[in-house]
């Protein structure tokens, strides 16, 4: 007998980790990640290669055999000022397919923005509604504080704290080239009043056939919070174009109530070649 997923928990902790298990990266640069109360904070730079303004990224998830729902992510067209910093906005939008939303009906949206100079998240909110219920989420970063004021309370966090959409891009600019296979490595993620210490290792590369074509890609196992969704906490599997886009191609996850496969389908407005792909038959 079918049983519909509680999609609070699936979206955010399995479609988005087509997002947040991408985000358990941890970039090293020069910048120290904390500051003495006596110092004057000063936000990291990176350089931004692998994503650039009005790129579209589209996504199928299956539910076992049942095509289910859709994901889009999207970067706006331009720089807007957030709280005295220059920023990207990002929106992801997950939604139920209408010949399944008799089981289970889900309209969410997620849209942060992310600091062009330090990719580091200043605002995130949160809107869904799944069938009767709905929840709204609205925080903001203080980085220099390491503060995070949100409507459901303020928290304590580790500078440079990320939120599950702004994690995404993050770790899309880190240079994996020295990634040795069984590496593990750390990230905090804000969700639902909480901020999760995330990691994943990464487990090599492997070329898989997909609807946009055969894409050469770098593969991670995530390491999940088990909850209601997930029994262990490497049940997921994610794959990444191996290219300076770094775009999510695939993610694969046992869940209690079965299986899930996340999927491209489409991409517009990439910053750089699509080298991963390959081409011909």
């Amino acid at each position: 007998m079918f049983k519909p997923i509680k999609f609070k928990r699936f979206f955010a902790h399995a479609l988005l980790p087509v997002f947040v298990i991408l985000s358990a990266f941890t970039f090293v640069d020069s910048t120290p990640s904390t500051t003495a109360d006596n110092e004057t904070f000063s936000y990291r730079k990176m350089s931004n290669s692998a994503f650039t303004f009005n790129e579209k990224l589209s996504y199928r998830v299956h539910y076992g055999v049942i095509n289910a729902a859709t994901v889009d992510l999207q970067v706006g067209p331009s720089l807007v000022d957030k709280n005295e910093r220059k920023c990207y906005t990002i929106q992801a939008d997950g939604k139920t397919l209408k010949s399944f939303d008799w089981a289970y009906k889900v309209r969410d949206r997620f849209e942060t923005y992310l600091d062009n100079e330090a990719m580091a998240p200043i605002s995130y909110n949160k809107n869904v509604q799944e069938d009767k219920y709905t929840d709204n989420d609205l925080v903001v970063f203080k980085h220099p504080k390491k503060k995070l004021y949100g409507v459901k309370g303020v928290l304590d966090m580790p500078v440079y704290t990320h939120d599950i959409i702004s994690a995404l891009y993050y770790v899309r600019n880190i240079d994996f080239s020295k990634a040795k296979v069984g590496d593990k490595y750390p990230l905090d993620v804000y969700l639902d009043n909480k901020i999760y210490n995330l990691g994943f290792k990464y487990a090599g590369k492997e070329t898989i056939n997909t609807d946009i074509g055969k894409v050469k890609c770098l593969k991670f196992i995530p390491i999940l919070v088990v909850d209601r969704v997930f029994k262990d906490q490497d049940d997921m599997t994610v794959w990444v174009s191996d290219d300076e886009n770094k775009i999510p191609v695939r993610v694969k996850a046992k869940i209690m109530v079965g299986s899930v496969k996340v999927d491209i389908t489409s991409y517009s407005g990439l910053k750089n070649d699509f080298k991963a792909l390959v081409k011909g038959k």
